[in-house]
């Protein structure tokens, strides 16, 4: 399969691209820099793509992304959402312009859709929220129309925090009451799931790349210090949390979203690592 990616230098692309290398796809990197062999450009900045660069692709996955800042201010949140929406428009666009258009077009997108749920679980039919966040994740979905209109088969990756490196120390303490579900999905897992949405023709829209068994903040603050072999940290109260970092922690840390990865698994995905502590210990010596 020859595949297109954006975002192939970043901690999720990185290893999408090199997990389809592995499997025996053709990869090919859409760079906003001037293009190597092996390589499409593209400037969303100039609103510019190369579209004759873009024909003959059977897939194209884009998880390409601006930086999210520690705190969101009013001009952070400016250019996030501009970044968004002009590169899920500008792809979708060029690929609809193509003459030998790709069967399938993966965009990341983000759980931030839905809105937080308590234990209530969350589905891909579940509806979304009103927030900042989840009208980012509405519209940029929403960007891909064009794609969708000219007979690409969209998918929308709804993703949860990615398990990999540092970050998974930095899970090591409970965060308020720690009562809140977290979902999660494990980096080399999500790469799995990738390919199998690129392969599986009966997934379209909304995919909830979850693990199966998402936890409470408690447990998941338990099973990261166990693995590590620390002490458990202290609490770290919520209000501190929002003084500090305000919607950041409302809406990731403090929010309980119970997600469940229903569409995948009707289409015969199996988990690689189902479980919270089995996906730790392979990411970190993934990392090694």
């Amino acid at each position: 399969m020859r595949t297109l990616i954006a975002g192939a230098g970043g901690l999720v692309g990185s290893a999408v691209a090199a997990r389809l290398a592995s499997q025996g796809h053709e990869v090919v990197r859409l760079v906003r820099r001037a293009p190597d062999a092996g390589e499409v450009r593209w400037d969303p900045d100039a609103g510019t793509i190369d579209v004759a660069g873009l024909e003959g692709f059977d897939g194209v996955v884009h998880v390409a992304s601006v930086p999210w800042p520690a705190r969101w201010t009013a001009k952070a949140k400016q250019q996030i959402r501009a970044n968004r929406l002009a590169t899920n428009s500008l792809l979708a666009r060029g690929l609809a312009d193509c003459s030998h258009k790709p069967r399938v077009l993966v965009c990341a997108s983000g759980m931030g859709f839905y809105p937080p749920s308590g234990d209530q679980i969350i589905t891909e039919d579940s509806a979304g929220g009103t927030s900042w966040l989840a009208t980012l994740q509405r519209d940029g979905e929403a960007a891909t129309a064009a794609a969708s209109a000219a007979g690409i088969r969209v998918v929308n990756l709804r993703i949860p925090p990615v398990l990999a490196g540092t970050s998974i120390a930095r899970a090591a303490n409970r965060i308020g009451n720690g009562r809140q579900w977290m979902s999660w999905v494990g980096r080399d897992e999500l790469t799995s799931i990738v390919e199998h949405v690129l392969i599986a023709e009966a997934l379209e829209g909304p995919v909830n790349p979850v693990s199966p068994n998402p936890v409470q903040n408690a447990d998941f603050a338990a099973t990261v210090t166990r693995v590590l072999g620390r002490k458990p940290g202290l609490a770290l109260p919520a209000f501190l949390l929002h003084l500090l970092l305000g919607e950041v922690a409302d809406e990731f840390m403090l929010a309980s979203r119970r997600m469940e990865p229903c569409k995948l698994l009707a289409t015969g995905y199996q988990f690689r690592f189902p479980d919270l502590e089995s996906a730790i210990r392979h990411e970190l010596r993934a990392t090694v």
